[in-house]
């Protein structure tokens, strides 16, 4: 095998083919999958043949296996979970990633994904409305996000009562209280359980979901004198709803608590003139994550998390070894695997840039807007719907419906997924179960909206006694 000018020609030719049919068929397709992964089982796999096949060949049966449990997740009528679409300049620069082939962990071997990133991450906190200096990480999602910024955040109130996590472990540490609101995403457990700081302490949040200042006031005083880390939301994965973020950022760090913003969708608000109301005092916290794939709009992965003091997230990512070439120093930029806990990684950052820098600020504020607007015209148009009943106040992305009592809302859910124009999750929320609407895609628009609709309708007709 060699890898003259030709070799990749026929195999990236296949691909291109395969992927423009894919994208051309979401407009039109069925959001569901059509096959399970116990029928394609034996399609994709069995026992790897003895003998080598064309490249072009494995990507055209790759593309025709594949095809029937894909689900059309990058459609405009698909509103599951919190999933984001990709734009298409975001689609050709991770292309371009993956044909590069660059080991994004050091500045001096790869200065152009280096660069890029750096590039993209100015961007962010200037977007944001963050403290210009704070250190920007590309990770694999929101939870690695929350994981890291954590991360820097555990070693920085362990060191503050002089505790050094780095050689001693947590093993005899002081505990470390972790305040959250009582409906904070689960993911963010999940990453203090990675970090060994075991389950957060709940606090209070009101009917949104938003948490409580005097709750807060009142866990932050039973455990005064402790370290503590403040956790904070911006977007309620089910109201949208957002916690008061400058306030209860003053009053932990009146207690010398650090304050982390989970904000794997709701961050962007601060980007939109229109919806900056949501986060007040957003830069008085000390790190924040997000997550690209959603409200950005870039393809997966790409969590990003942002440290207000980059000394103390170099602290916890860093590493030395004699065979990685010296970072510029103090104080300069860092090599990328210093604010990540990866060293071999893709450049996840490009894409990111390309995205930015096809929108602008006006077209990011107005693609975050948009998403807001959808989810108002979905919520106006679910309101008419007879029985249905929008539950949570639509402030931002998120939409919360119920069809009466839960069976009757679980049968609505089950005939608008089996028909599969439209594809809204089911959830439970504040002790009733749901048809829960994320707006997360750069291209829905009107015709998507009432084609959803009608397909909601049609769930209700279906499903009426």
């Amino acid at each position: 095998m060699s890898a003259n000018k030709d070799a990749y020609d026929a195999a990236l030719t296949a691909a291109d083919t395969h992927a423009r049919s894919w994208l051309s068929s979401l407009a039109t397709r069925a959001v569901p999958p059509t096959a399970d992964a116990d029928s394609l089982a034996p399609i994709v796999g069995g026992p790897l043949p003895d003998e080598p096949m064309d490249p072009a060949a494995v990507v055209e049966l790759l593309a025709r296996s594949a095809e029937p449990g894909l689900m059309a997740m990058p459609a405009g009528r698909f509103f599951g979970w919190v999933i984001g679409g990709t734009l298409p300049a975001a689609l050709g620069a991770d292309w371009l990633v993956s044909a590069w082939d660059q080991n994004a962990a050091m500045r001096y071997p790869t200065p152009a994904t280096a660069a890029l990133e750096e590039a993209a991450g100015a961007w962010i906190v200037d977007l944001l409305g963050l403290p210009t200096g704070s250190d920007v990480g590309f990770v694999t999602g929101a939870t690695m996000a929350n994981f890291t910024g954590l991360a820097a955040a555990r070693r920085h109130v362990l060191a503050r009562r002089g505790w050094d996590v780095d050689f001693d472990g947590l093993f005899g540490a002081p505990r470390i209280r972790v305040l959250v609101g009582d409906e904070r995403h689960d993911t963010l457990d999940l990453a203090l359980r990675y970090l060994g700081l075991g389950a957060p302490t709940p606090v209070a949040a009101d009917d949104q979901g938003r948490l409580r200042l005097d709750a807060l006031a009142e866990a932050l005083e039973a455990g005064s004198g402790e370290p503590a880390i403040v956790c904070l939301q911006a977007g309620n994965v089910h109201s949208g709803a957002f916690d008061p973020i400058g306030a209860a950022a003053d009053l932990a760090h009146r207690h010398g608590a650090w304050v982390h913003v989970d904000g794997a969708f709701g961050l962007w608000a601060a980007a939109a003139p229109s919806l900056r109301h949501l986060v007040p005092g957003l830069d008085r916290a000390d790190s924040w994550a997000t997550d690209g794939h959603k409200t950005l709009n870039v393809p997966y992965d790409c969590g990003i998390v942002i440290v207000r003091d980059p000394a103390a997230l170099r602290a916890a990512m860093g590493v030395e070894a004699s065979y990685l070439i010296e970072p510029a120093g103090p104080g300069g930029p860092a090599d990328p695997f210093e604010k990540v806990p990866e060293l071999s990684r893709r450049a996840r950052g490009v894409p990111a840039w390309a995205a930015l820098r096809s929108l602008g600020r006006r077209g990011v504020a107005e693609m975050v807007e948009g998403f807001a607007g959808n989810a108002r015209r979905l919520a106006e148009g679910m309101a008419g719907i007879e029985g249905a009943e929008v539950l949570n106040d639509v402030v931002f992305t998120q939409v919360c419906v119920a069809f009466g009592d839960d069976d009757r809302t679980a049968a609505v859910t089950r005939a608008l997924l089996a028909e599969g124009r439209a594809w809204m999750s089911g959830s439970r929320w504040r002790g009733r179960t749901i048809l829960r609407i994320s707006v997360s895609n750069w291209s829905t628009d009107a015709t998507d909206i009432e084609e959803s609709l009608a397909a909601v309708r049609r769930a209700v007709a279906t499903t009426a006694a």
